[in-house]
């Protein structure tokens, strides 16, 4: 079984709620040395078998179509596991 991970976060023109809260929140814990902090998702897929091309290129449109919302986040990686 092989894991893949796809992370996502809100698009860098966008405001990010979360984050701004957890960067106040980390100032007033005395650790303002963080000025910015953003929040995303990451999502872990199991797959039995080989990765092939073929799920390659499934997980790619499950990460833009049903992972995201790509009016308001990016994916920005798709890490696969290391060839064996």
């Amino acid at each position: 079984m092989s894991t893949i991970v796809v992370e996502v976060m809100p698009k860098a023109e966008l405001l990010d709620p979360q984050g701004k809260a957890t960067t106040g929140a980390l100032d007033r814990l005395g650790k303002g040395q963080f000025t910015n902090v953003r929040i995303g998702k990451r999502f872990e897929l199991t797959v039995d078998g080989p990765i092939t091309d073929e799920i390659r290129a499934e997980v790619q449109e499950i990460a833009e179509g049903i992972l995201s919302n790509q009016v308001i986040e990016d994916v920005v990686s798709i890490t696969y596991p290391e060839a064996d």
